[in-house]
């Protein structure tokens, strides 16, 4: 958990091996509950390497001075991530 939002991460090791790495963040809300949209990547043990970049929207509430990751969903594929740009764009014209 973290107590500022420039403390959470997505970064993640595993036996001593960075398993998801953050590339980047965008910080979408700010308050109570914040939403951070990140893209990082997996490390990929078969090709010992990291894999494409992906992405992911985190929403974290805080709760005695400290935010507690509530809800997540990751975007599959570049693809995905092109067809919500499509549809959000057609809704804000």
């Amino acid at each position: 958990m973290a107590a500022e939002i420039d403390d959470i991460s997505i970064n993640y090791e595993e036996d001593g091996v960075v398993v998801v790495k953050e590339l980047d963040r965008s910080v979408l809300s700010k308050g109570a509950w914040t939403t951070i949209l990140f893209r990082f990547q997996q490390w990929d043990r078969k090709k010992e390497g990291f894999g494409p970049d992906r992405y992911t929207i985190r929403r974290y509430q805080k709760k005695n001075g400290e935010y507690i990751p509530k809800s997540k969903f990751n975007i599959s594929s570049p693809d995905q991530a092109k067809k919500i740009i499509d549809v959000l764009q057609g809704w804000l014209k």
